[in-house]
């Protein structure tokens, strides 16, 4: 009789088997470090919301075509949330006269985005949310750039293999006025500009004439984005740099007229982190600073910066650069054999006295031929075996088994911890 097919997952979303997991394990750890390093507070925000928390904040494109949209039981449009900022907003407006500021939060959670899978994109995805809101300075923006770099650090990425990008929203809306770009076209050449790096110089030109401009703008346009100094006429960028420095990250962090951050709500300094020294192109993290979010979902204008980053692209650089740890199949390095029947409560009540004195412990699960145990255990990587059989039961004592030097010793029941440790701790 043939087999049933197995059902496939949901296309894009993601499988994390053990070792998957240890690897999500390990950036939210850092992601953590960073944070709380910094003194921000872990929180999180519902994973369904309406549609209409994004339509007021974010992108068209977002709206329409990325997110997951459908229709609760009473016919309300429900989305799974494919950002966290709006959700945020609400919920410091919610509370805005309660809260000690300025607030720092982070997260890290599931979202879910309807786009098309491929390297370093998936549907489903979790992400890294930081932010600070009730403080407007560049000051305040070095800050949330010297958690992503120290992020950065965490992890062991060098300042040769990732780097920070920065740039400022009113410094290119000033050239963009001194090219007489009108405001109606801005978001649309920021698009252009976020999507440059990605298109063929010629197409490039195209498309953004197509937008409207003239030669005469678009060549002056080229002029901005390859200026690496025009930072220099900025003094939120001086004085972010500045702060950088003695925040201690600034090698980290460059200046690039090129980083544009599309989303509507940005309006000072912006910052996207990307693999300098690898196969992949897509950006590591990025966010900003958004000093109107929160008047457009009711509560009083409110000053915030922040950034996101998903846990897919950064996941894939620290695996290519041997950045993650190594995998351990156990978290328990103990492992309590079963000799037979006669002494399964025997063996049973050894994994709980050493469970009570803070070590993990595995045990076998049914009576079995000790080479089949003493193979399990090598397979899940644990470090130290016991056997208590007819004759360490009767002596009151148990046979410790050191798997990484294959030599063993019978001791005392009531050494055996002592004994553990010291292999482990070797």
């Amino acid at each position: 009789m043939a087999s049933k097919p197995i059902i496939q997952p949901v296309k894009g979303t993601r499988e994390f088997y053990p070792e998957e997991m240890a690897q999500r394990n390990f950036i939210y750890e850092k992601a953590r470090q960073a944070s709380q390093t910094f003194g921000y507070q872990e929180w999180d925000a519902p994973f369904l919301e309406t549609i209409e928390l994004y339509a007021a904040k974010s992108g068209e494109e977002l709206v329409k075509e990325q997110s997951f949209v459908f229709p609760d039981r009473g016919g309300d449009l429900i989305t799974l949330r494919p950002e966290l900022t709006p959700s945020l907003a609400r919920m410091i407006a919610q509370k805005q006269s309660e809260l000690a500021f300025p607030v720092r939060w982070w997260s890290f959670g599931p979202f879910w985005r309807y786009e098309r899978p491929q390297r370093g994109r998936s549907r489903e995805f979790f992400q890294w949310n930081v932010d600070m809101l009730g403080v407007n300075s560049p000051e305040a923006d070095a800050e949330l750039i010297a958690v992503a770099a120290t992020f950065l650090k965490l992890v062991g990425l060098t300042p040769q293999q990732a780097a920070i990008f920065v740039n400022n929203r009113r410094l290119m809306d000033a050239q963009f006025d001194a090219l007489g770009i009108p405001l109606e076209k801005r978001l649309e050449v920021s698009n252009a500009v976020d999507r440059r790096s990605k298109m063929d110089p010629a197409k490039w030109d195209e498309y953004v004439l197509e937008l409207g401009l003239s030669q005469e703008q678009l060549a002056g346009l080229k002029q901005i984005l390859s200026d690496y100094k025009l930072w220099q006429k900025s003094d939120e960028l001086a004085r972010l740099f500045k702060a950088l420095e003695a925040l201690g990250v600034r090698e980290y962090v460059q200046f690039d007229p090129n980083i544009m951050r599309g989303l509507l709500y940005y309006t000072g300094t912006v910052f996207e982190a990307f693999d300098v020294s690898g196969s992949v192109r897509r950006a590591i993290l990025g966010g900003g600073r958004y000093d109107n979010l929160l008047r457009d979902v009711g509560g009083d204008p409110l000053s915030g910066v922040g950034f996101a980053m998903g846990d897919v692209v950064i996941g894939i650089i620290l695996k290519e650069k041997g950045l993650i740890p190594p995998f351990v199949p156990t978290p328990a390095p103990v492992l309590v054999t079963i000799f037979d029947e006669s002494l399964w409560m025997e063996s049973f009540a050894l994994a709980a006295e050493l469970r009570a004195a803070g070590i993990n412990v595995t045990s076998y699960p049914e009576p079995a031929k000790l080479p089949k145990q003493f193979k399990f255990a090598d397979r899940m990587g644990v470090r130290v075996t016991l056997v208590i059989g007819p004759d360490e039961a009767a002596a009151g004592k148990v046979t410790v088994k050191n798997l990484a030097t294959s030599t063993q010793e019978t001791v005392a029941r009531a050494e055996v911890v002592q004994t553990i440790r010291k292999i482990l701790a070797a």
